[in-house]
C-alpha cells in the first residue's frame, strides 16, 4: 500500500501542477490537488521508511483520500451539468475537480480492500 500512496500522491501532484499551468498560473486553488498529494505521498514514503508507523501512515493517507473524494467530486459533480452544456464559468476547474475526486476515489477504494485484507489476514491482532 506505501508504494500505491506515492503513485497516487505523484499523480495528484501532477494533475495539480497541470491544472494551475492551464489556468494560466493565476488560480492558486488549482494546486489543491496537490496538497492532498503532497500528503497522501508523504505519507506513502513515511510507511515505507518506517514500518513501524504503516498501519498510522496509511490511515492519515485514507483520509485524505475520503476528502479528496468528497471534496472534488463534491465540488465538480454540481457543476457537471454546465459543463456539458458550455455554460460553466471555469470549465477547467470542473473537470479538474472531478478528475481529482475519481483519483482520489479509486485510491480510497483500494485503501478499504487492503484494511479489509489486512483485517482477515490477522484476526488475532484486532479486538486487543
Amino acid at each position: 500500500m506505501p508504494k500505491l500512496a506515492i503513485i497516487f500522491g505523484l499523480i495528484l501532484d501532477i494533475l495539480g501542477v497541470a491544472s494551475f499551468i492551464a489556468t494560466g498560473a493565476t488560480h492558486f486553488t488549482a494546486l489543491i490537488p496537490s496538497i492532498f498529494g503532497t500528503i497522501i505521498f508523504l505519507s506513502g514514503i513515511l510507511a515505507h521508511v518506517r514500518p513501524d508507523l504503516r498501519k498510522h501512515a496509511m490511515h492519515v493517507a485514507a483520509v485524505f483520500g475520503l476528502l479528496g473524494t468528497l471534496g472534488g467530486l463534491g465540488m465538480g459533480l454540481p457543476r457537471i451539468g454546465a459543463l456539458m452544456a458550455g455554460t460553466a464559468q471555469r470549465p477547467v476547474a470542473v473537470v479538474m475537480q472531478i478528475s481529482m475526486g475519481l483519483i482520489a476515489l479509486v485510491f480510497l477504494a483500494l485503501c478499504v480492500k487492503s484494511f479489509i485484507d489486512a483485517r482477515r489476514a490477522k484476526p488475532e491482532n484486532y479486538g486487543k
